[in-house]
């Protein structure tokens, strides 16, 4: 639904030729020496320098052919032990749920050019993770839920999880909501020492699963089922082992409380390799604690602890998915910390004991995401935007907390930033667009932000008449609840302010995700198959409070408890101020929405049908208690002791006020947003006499992208019925 994870695979799906530049700087692998990266090219791995940007080939499509074969493996990802004397081949990759985590590895030494498959006897395409030890003796990885090491010089292959894994019992990876709401997958870590292994363990046997049917594949249904706590029943129990590879003796740590009341959110090595840094959050998440873990005893020390009123921010709110790793400083002997403890997200400086804390950044704005921590410079560098919410620029400030907050990012260029910045601080690759700028790329020294190749120039391609030119604007309205909402909107092509068009509004309204961003596309109507502006359409989108804009604690968290209530209001009280304007037809107001959209799609059309007479609800939530636990009771508490909150924001409470025009749309298979909230949405509909149009798609899941034809169709589905029940053009 409203997870982030899955709303981000939708606008990839949907935007990827706007989003390449991003995806294409995310492939950069840099080298542990200073000024190199390497790169996937035609099958091929090429080793780059700056800040010359020569390249030469690295690993031969020869090398990477197996013996026997003709041709070379089809490389999806690549990584080098510590010593660049070996690489791991990831290929013939899996999906598991939404990602392709689970394949094929092979290991390359580049001195003998033996090239050779690992996990042999395992299942093929079963493999997940697989990491070199630090002296690049071994690998482990994880197969059918068991963690496996593999001795790269005798190919012996051994077992370490005792606890044979299953589909409920989970060793070294996650159940579908680990994955889901934390962002968590490989869920295993080497020790300094290359003689530990510290990793998670999930028991979902107690979880109830949900049954799927895949009734498409064959003459007779498949059943599917999927482990799936539903919002009011508890956790699965989870622990954290730390197994000894010669001995397969496992230790695990001794973390405080009912396991099936809390959650381990994060796990980390400390940099000697002594202890184990581990997250709880408590099931409401609002009470986070830090503890370190001793791996020959169990015995933890709680080290920090922060409480919320609301929930506690978790990494992958600011991250995004599967991150690794702690912020260490002082050798150890500190790490950094988000945390929104004094009303904005802010980065501190905490000794490994506790006892210390340091604020870094200071001051009324949001961290938005930390990109570098350069200690030897003594600077932090991170995402942030003081001025603009819809915005994103790239600052730094010093590690030690007394200097002033420096914009990197130039002023001339107003939208949206990304770096992948060299480890050494000196060089990034850039790249930039905003609401009329294509995405542009370039190499820079980062010291003077100066780009390497002259015809990369950033500041030479952006045209500003294109700015005069464009037909898309960003306000911000004042609602009569005294809340500012910032929104963009695209008039129609010859628009005509003496005449009165129809409006279309792009909702999603809910935690994980916001629409009004200063970034190439984002206005564009992807829903719709043709020319919105030309065909006549005003498209408006706003921020309502609940969505992660960088405004502050304040603002992301005055929707707890209240999902499916503020951020309607918000969003109705923002329409309605727009349809004080002359040049909006009050009678031609439609809105759409997917996963979260969706659900905010019927809940507009429900709770307010003097404003809004046609809804496209995609993929809905109707109901929070529909959905899973981690997402849920983070944002509404649980539903045990916030019934009022979770019957007022629900979509199947006011299906029975519907006056206006509603197409529902829903995929079958979908393993995030079960079909039966589209069900249960139907039989109160049906119940309460309501006509409205409903296209369920077989076998699709929360996407609706699988099948040949399935996008084009959908698209040709929203965009009929939005010119039929809101018909385009100036009146």
């Amino acid at each position: 639904m409203s997870s982030k994870n899955y709303y981000q695979i939708i606008l990839l799906v949907l935007f990827a030729t706007l989003n390449h530049w991003q995806i294409a700087a995310q492939q950069i692998r840099w080298a542990k020496e200073d000024n190199i990266f390497y790169t996937l090219d035609g099958g091929q791995i090429l080793k780059n320098q700056l800040p010359a940007l020569t390249n030469s080939t690295f690993i031969t499509r020869e090398m990477l052919t197996p013996q026997g074969e003709s041709r070379p493996l089809k490389v999806e990802n690549f990584s080098l032990s510590d010593d660049n004397q070996q690489v791991l081949i990831y290929t013939n990759s899996q999906k598991v749920w939404r990602y392709k985590t689970r394949g094929d590895y092979w290991v390359l030494n580049l001195t003998t050019k033996q090239l050779r498959p690992i996990g042999k006897g395992l299942p093929t395409a079963s493999l997940m993770f697989a990491k070199f030890s630090a002296d690049g003796k071994k690998v482990a990885y994880v197969s059918k839920h068991n963690v496996y090491v593999e001795d790269l010089a005798t190919q012996e292959i051994k077992k370490l999880t005792t606890d044979n894994g299953t589909r409920k019992l989970i060793n070294g990876t996650f159940d579908w909501v680990y994955e889901e709401e934390f962002s968590l997958r490989d869920g295993f870590r080497w020790s300094a020492d290359n003689q530990h292994i510290a990793y998670w363990q999930i028991d979902a046997n107690a979880i109830r699963d949900y049954y799927m049917l895949n009734t498409t594949d064959s003459v007779y249904s498949q059943v599917i089922p999927v482990e799936y706590p539903k919002a009011g029943d508890p956790p699965s129990p989870a622990k954290i082992g730390v197994v000894n590879i010669n001995t397969g003796n496992t230790i695990w740590l001794q973390v405080p409380g009912v396991p099936d009341q809390n959650y381990l959110a994060r796990m980390e090595w400390t940099p000697d390799g002594k202890e184990v840094i581990v997250q709880q959050l408590n099931r409401k998440q609002n009470e986070s604690k830090i503890y370190l873990g001793n791996p020959q005893t169990g015995a933890v020390n709680l080290v920090f602890a922060e409480k919320d009123e609301a929930w506690v921010s978790h990494i992958n709110e600011w991250k995004g998915s599967n991150v690794n790793g702690w912020d260490w400083l002082a050798g150890g002997k500190e790490f950094i910390w988000t945390s929104e403890q004094d009303g904005w997200r802010h980065l501190w400086r905490i000794s490994r004991d506790g006892k210390t804390t340091k604020l870094i950044t200071k001051g009324d704005y949001d961290v938005m995401e930390t990109l570098l921590i350069d200690e030897k410079a003594g600077f932090v560098y991170f995402y942030a935007s003081p001025q603009n919410a819809t915005q994103k620029y790239l600052y730094k400030t010093k590690l030690d907390g007394s200097g002033k907050l420096e914009k990197i990012s130039p002023a001339n260029q107003e939208g949206t930033h990304s770096y992948n910045i060299s480890p050494n601080g000196k060089y990034a690759r850039h790249s930039f667009s905003n609401y009329y700028t294509f995405p542009l790329t370039e190499w820079l020294d980062l010291t003077k932000h100066k780009a390497l190749r002259e015809t990369e120039d950033i500041n030479k391609k952006i045209n500003l008449d294109l700015k005069t030119k464009s037909n898309i604007s960003y306000f911000r309205i004042k609602t009569e609840d005294g809340v500012d909402l910032d929104g963009w909107m695209m008039k129609p092509t010859n628009f005509d302010e003496n005449k009165k068009y129809p409006v279309v509004f792009y909702v999603y309204g809910e935690p994980a995700a916001t629409t009004v961003n200063d970034a190439y596309g984002n206005a564009n109507g992807f829903l719709y198959g043709g020319d919105m502006a030309g065909d006549g359409y005003i498209h408006i989108s706003l921020d309502n409070r609940g969505t992660p804009a960088p405004r502050g604690r304040a603002w992301r968290k005055a929707i707890y408890g209240k999902i499916g209530q503020i951020n309607i209001r918000d969003q109705a009280m923002g329409a309605k101020k727009i349809l004080e304007w002359k040049f909006i037809d009050a009678e031609r107001v439609a809105v759409w929405g997917w996963s979260g959209g969706g659900s905010s799609t019927l809940n507009l059309l429900f709770q307010y049908p003097n404003i809004y007479k046609t809804g496209i609800s995609i993929a809905p939530v109707t109901a929070s208690y529909l959905y899973d636990n981690i997402y849920t009771e983070r944002f509404m508490g649980l539903p045990q002791e916030n019934q009022e909150g979770y019957k007022n924001g629900a979509a199947l409470t006011h299906a029975k006020n519907l006056q206006g025009n509603l197409l529902l749309i829903h995929g079958t298979g979908d393993d995030n947003v079960h079909f039966q909230n589209s069900e249960m949405l139907v039989n109160e509909l049906i119940k309460h006499g309501k006509q409205f149009n409903f296209m369920p798609y077989p076998n699709r899941t929360h996407s609706i992208s699988e099948g040949e034809g399935t996008s084009e169709h959908l698209v040709g589905l929203c965009t009929k019925y939005l010119r039929q029940h809101c018909a385009p053009g100036a009146k």
